[in-house]
């Protein structure tokens, strides 16, 4: 594998050194070797135990090393194998154990941290590292090259921060959701990668700092990863914002265009300029559970630091930004006391006329902007509106001494529960208890219905305005008591008004609150509990904006010049096709109405033509020896063939009259149509009538006589019903019609029977009259009709005889 790669790679190299290039690697032994120790090291990376360490411990990934040690001494002792009896405590110690090593050393942690890489994934980065290095030092290319070619070639730059494909789907992907991640493709035989190396660190020593984190992939090692992203080129800069790449397009890697770059691929969204007319909405819309943030610059393009913050705490913050020293925003700059020289970050909860955290600074750095900002990313009361809310102001803590607990506002999202919101906010306000120990919230009961069921125990009978008290023990168990013992009705929204009622309830909950707090104290129930209902998703028309605005944004980076003229191309011919189209019926219109006008054209002939496209067609098949098994012998079951008899003499007269006795049943998809001459079918005839008459000898037929018989035939059950004017199935018919004429003859009670029965008709009996060629088909209507009942007679055959060719 790693041959091929350098092969590949040579398009790197002068053609004049590949000669040198492939002695180097000619050597079969070292290539086996080299092959065996990378499928080693494979196995070795593929059997690496890829558990969460944060989960494992049960800690937040911003925990402090005494919260990590806490974690873990008390998770040793349940797991431990000599004090456990579980059959997997060992297996569970030592995951414990690793996940401890890892996340308590600062520098391996920030490993993991930015680029999921663990002990096993660095070590095994930096052999490859150190494998490249001795065969990539400068001696060599010295040797190989000449010294020409001495430049900065430490490639082990690339391999220190390097991540695979499965690092970069579960780490950079999730993460870039809050942190921007620069990712730079490289390989390993790239002259223009290792002349870049010094540009890529000036980047990457003036971006971390200002929160972009860094990874490098290599290219030959990671196909997949290069060709998900749509890198064309090595080396290229990608930038990954939400799980989305964005591929750094220009051939200049300076400071000032990258970040440039940064700047333009920041959703739009991520912070809003203020001013006097708008800071009034703007600062009163905390009702979408954000905390709101000004961020004061005496310039009119805000710092890209102060962008990367914003879209870190988007979902949590709301930004606005405000330039200084212009005429729109006096007012604001002399409300809140703002230096116009500096900038200033001034935070808000529910209270805007004052900010509930300031920091001012020539350049305030990142890192105490993001200190700030995570430390004030609540509400003073906020709502429980998420899993991640949830996991902010009511964190897990399994130690009873250290418990946290969590006094929860059940209320409704309508007007009538405002006043006991606020009063609720009051006393969240004027309690005296530390914020890492209790925190006051409030939830919506029609939209978190799985977490107010489970809680259900206790309450009374699901009364809204209650409020519970609960620790959460880990991420699915927490326990929790109801607020009760007032001779008052619990529902706060009849009583947010009346001060001695709030003054009460506070008085009772500062002592429920110091109770729990104690550590001989237990909770009245517990339960396990689902996360909550995300309030903040996308909805499926957000979703699809966003990817096509994605869509929209990758085609714009990613089309050239020909592309766009080949689009332009493609879509001109596109509309000159319609244009010549719309032209050419224009002008037929026109003729239209231009014979109209001169009488040549029958005023009602588009109308029978629009009739004619609407209504379906009815097809009259010939019965020929090529046909003859598609009309007969292969019928799906159900489907029959109607067939005229004609000669040639005939076929003119008969086939209309045929048409229009038929025409109605032309919808039918069971129903075949055709006409047969009797000069070319007249043996398929005769072995026809003779199978249904059980002869052995040949018939004599006369043709003349068979001309406008009418044959129903089905092929799959093998009989046929006939219809002709002369057989006796249709004089039967006509005898029964002259024998009901008498009968109504001979009623002489209604004087009005000559009104449908000629009185002075002959008693006679019945005689046919001469038949003409024209009336053959008469009774055919009659028949179908008789036909589509099941009262025809029918003949049946053994098999269908074969229908002569010639």
């Amino acid at each position: 594998i790693f041959r091929y790669e350098v092969l590949v790679d040579l398009r790197h190299f002068s053609s004049r050194y590949t000669l040198d290039v492939l002695k180097m690697f000619g050597n079969i032994k070292w290539f086996f070797s080299l092959s065996l120790g990378s499928l080693f090291l494979a196995f070795v990376i593929a059997s690496v135990d890829n558990t969460d360490p944060y989960k494992v411990l049960g800690v937040q990934k911003y925990a402090s090393f005494q919260d990590i040690r806490r974690a873990y001494k008390h998770l040793a002792k349940i797991w431990h194998p000599d004090k456990s009896e579980h059959p997997e405590a060992s297996k569970e110690f030592v995951k414990i154990k690793q996940a401890y090593e890892l996340i308590s050393d600062p520098d391996r942690r920030r490993m993991y941290d930015q680029h999921g890489i663990r002990n096993e994934d660095a070590h095994y980065f930096s052999s490859r590292s150190d494998f490249y290095r001795s065969k990539t030092s400068s001696d060599q290319f010295e040797n190989f090259f000449g010294k020409q070619f001495n430049m900065d070639n430490d490639i082990s730059f690339y391999h220190r921060i390097s991540i695979t494909t499965k690092n970069y789907e579960k780490h950079i992907v999730p993460k870039s959701e809050t942190t921007p991640y620069m990712v730079i493709f490289y390989n390993d035989w790239c002259f223009l990668c290792i002349r870049l190396i010094n540009s890529f660190k000036k980047l990457i020593n003036a971006l971390e700092p200002l929160g972009i984190n860094f990874a490098t992939v290599n290219a030959a090692y990671e196909p997949a990863l290069l060709k998900k992203s749509g890198v064309s080129s090595i080396p290229s800069l990608v930038l990954v914002l939400d799980g989305h790449c964005y591929i750094y397009r220009g051939n200049i890697y300076t400071l000032a265009k990258i970040k440039e770059f940064i700047r333009k691929k920041m959703p739009y969204a991520t912070t809003q300029r203020i001013n006097d007319d708008n800071v009034d909405a703007f600062l009163g819309g905390w009702i979408d559970n954000r905390v709101r943030a000004l961020i004061f610059e005496p310039r009119n393009q805000t710092r890209l630091q102060y962008l990367i913050s914003a879209y870190a705490y988007r979902y949590r913050v709301a930004f606005g930004t405000v330039q200084l020293n212009t005429s729109k925003s006096e007012r604001i700059q002399s409300m809140y006391e703002v230096n116009s020289s500096l900038d200033t970050l001034l935070i808000f909860n529910e209270d805007s006329s004052r900010p509930h955290a300031t920091v001012s600074s020539a350049n305030i750095p990142s890192k105490t902007l993001n200190d700030v900002i995570s430390s004030n990313q609540y509400l003073l009361l906020p709502r429980l509106s998420s899993q991640q809310v949830m996991e902010g102001v009511c964190p897990v803590e399994w130690s009873q001494p250290r418990k946290r607990l969590c006094v929860i506002l059940i209320t409704e999202n309508n007007d009538s529960h405002n006043n006991a919101r606020i009063a609720f906010r009051n006393i969240a306000l004027q309690t005296e208890y530390s914020r890492e120990r209790v925190r006051f919230a409030y939830i919506f009961k029609e939209k978190q219905k799985d977490f107010i069921n489970s809680i259900t125990r206790g309450s009374k009978d699901g009364q809204l305005s209650e409020i519970v008290i609960i620790w959460r023990r880990d991420h699915t168990h927490i326990r929790y008591e109801w607020i009760k013992g007032l001779h008052l009705s619990w529902d706060i929204s009849l009583y947010a008004s009346n001060q001695d009622f709030i003054n009460v309830t506070q008085k009772h909950l500062d002592n429920t609150i110091q109770r729990l707090l104690k550590t001989s104290e237990s909770f009245a129930y517990e339960t396990y509990v689902n996360n909550l209902f995300d309030e903040h998703a996308q909805t499926l028309i957000s979703i699809w904006l966003s990817k096509l605005r994605y869509t929209s944004e990758y085609f714009m980076d990613n089309l050239e010049k020909e592309h766009i003229l080949a689009a332009l191309s493609l879509l001109g011919t596109i509309i000159f096709m319609f244009a010549v189209g719309y032209a050419m019926v224009y002008f037929v219109r026109i003729e239209e109405e231009n014979l109209k006008e001169k009488g040549q054209l029958g005023g009602n002939k588009g109308f029978l033509v629009k009739q004619n496209r609407n209504n379906p067609e009815l097809k009259l098949h010939e019965l020929r020896a090529e046909k003859y098994n598609g009309m007969v012998r292969l019928l799906k079951p159900g489907c029959r063939t109607i067939i005229l008899v004609t000669d040639l003499k005939t076929r003119t007269k008969l086939i209309p009259e045929f048409h229009k006795a038929v025409w109605p049943y032309r919808k039918s998809k069971t129903l075949l149509f055709g006409h047969m001459l009797i000069e070319k079918g007249l043996l398929w005839y005769s072995e026809l009538l003779r199978l249904s008459l059980c002869e052995s000898k040949t018939l004599s037929i006369n043709p003349r006589n068979c001309v406008g018989t009418v044959l129903a035939l089905n092929g799959h059950r093998k009989y046929f019903c006939m219809y002709h004017a002369k057989h006796p199935e249709s004089i039967r018919n006509g005898k029964s019609l002259v024998k009901m004429t008498k009968q109504l003859q001979r009623n002489t009670t209604d004087p009005e029977i000559g009104t449908f029965v000629e009185i002075n008709s002959d008693d006679s009996d019945f005689e046919p009259k001469i038949l003409l060629e024209e009336n053959l088909l008469d009774g055919l209507s009659n028949w179908l009709d008789r036909l589509f009942e099941g009262t025809t007679q029918r003949y049946n055959i053994n098999y269908w005889p074969d229908f002569p060719t010639k």
